[in-house]
Formats: structure tokens, C-alpha cells, sequence
């Protein structure tokens, strides 16, 4: 049985993960959601005004009050600078499995904070929530979004042909899963090690 907790705040090492508010929107309109690398593999692909990140921010902190929804800003604790998010999204109650999706600003790429925040997500849903499996994909075009997942204990279980469809364009996306036993059996002797939940 999944054990929901809403979207509470996460502290690992170097980030701080808490709920999005409306002071985000022009971080998030200028360095996510207007950036066409960030927004490539996304459906909608990017914002073209703000209005329609204002748009987005009231329909994410809208949600905050119901404990089934988790969606992170991503936070760098030396700073305070949001540079990104991170969700679990269509959690199913019959199967206790999930999805997750992340971004991150163009301009952090290849530090490994989508490591880092993919990592206390993945803990805090086996851990504290009691997900089965929590799967995840990435465009083929994009293998570095693939080794972010490798590297937190996915394995690739396949390539989904024509999945999604932008600009008239099918992509190839190559789906990764990791179930909560392989996740346990991993990280043995690390329980919380990175996940540190504030209240």
C-alpha cells in the first residue's frame, strides 16, 4: 500500500527539494520552461510567454494540498537559485508504481545535480512511500538523460518507437525501470544516506 506524503521538502548535499510557489515563475519561464534544450523532449515543448509559465506554476502549487501529488522545485543550498524540478506522476494505487520526470537549467547540465535530486526521489519514494517500481523515459536523442538513470539504479528495459511526436517529428524514447526490492538490495547499507526530510 503506497503511503502518501505529499510534496515534502528533501535536503541532499548539495540541493534543497521543496514545493514550487508563484515566485518561481520568472526563474522558471527564463532558465526551463522558454529553453528549447531544457523543453526538447517534452510534448508542448517550450513557453513562448510567461503567461503560460504563470499558467503552469498556479496549476502545480494548486495541487500541493492533495498528499498524492509530488512535484519539486529543484534548489541549490549554496545559493538559494532554483534550477530545476523533479515529479512523480501517474502513480497507480492498483500496481504502486509510478513515473518520474526531471529538468534541469541548461546552465547546470553535467554537474550531477539531476543525479543527485533523481537519487532522493527514487529513496524517498521506495523508502518513505513504499512505491513497487518507478519507471522513467528519455529521448534517444538525449543518452545523458539515460545515464542519469543508470547511474541511480535503473536498467533500460526497452525503446519505445514513435512515442512521442513534436513538430510533426516521432521520437524513439528508451524507457528505464528500477523496483523497490533491486533499490533496497542496492543501497543495503546506505539507508538516508543523501534523503533528510524537513519538516
Amino acid at each position: 500500500m503506497i503511503n502518501f506524503k505529499g510534496t515534502p521538502m528533501i535536503e541532499t548535499k548539495r540541493l534543497i527539494l521543496r514545493r514550487m510557489d508563484m515566485k518561481d515563475v520568472k526563474r522558471m519561464f527564463d532558465y526551463i520552461f522558454s529553453d528549447n534544450r531544457v523543453m526538447d523532449n517534452l510534448i508542448k515543448g517550450p513557453h513562448k510567454s510567461i503567461s503560460e509559465t504563470v499558467n503552469r506554476l498556479t496549476e502545480i502549487t494548486n495541487q500541493y494540498e492533495c498528499e498524492k501529488f509530488c512535484y519539486w522545485g529543484i534548489v541549490l543550498k549554496e545559493s538559494g537559485d532554483l534550477i530545476g524540478a523533479i515529479d512523480l506522476y501517474n502513480i497507480n494505487e492498483d500496481t504502486e508504481n509510478c513515473e518520474v520526470g526531471y529538468d534541469i537549467g541548461f546552465n547546470w547540465w553535467n554537474r550531477g545535480y539531476g543525479t543527485e535530486a533523481l537519487q532522493a526521489i527514487v529513496e524517498f519514494a521506495f523508502r518513505s512511500m513504499n512505491i513497487h517500481k518507478i519507471s522513467a523515459t528519455h529521448g534517444m536523442d538525449n543518452p545523458a538523460s539515460g545515464k542519469i538513470m543508470l547511474k541511480v539504479g535503473m536498467k533500460q528495459e526497452g525503446i519505445i518507437r514513435d512515442m512521442i511526436r513534436k513538430n510533426n517529428q516521432y521520437k524513439d524514447c528508451g524507457i528505464y525501470g528500477i523496483l523497490q526490492h533491486e533499490y533496497l538490495e542496492l543501497n543495503l547499507n546506505q539507508q538516508s544516506s543523501i534523503l533528510n526530510e524537513l519538516n
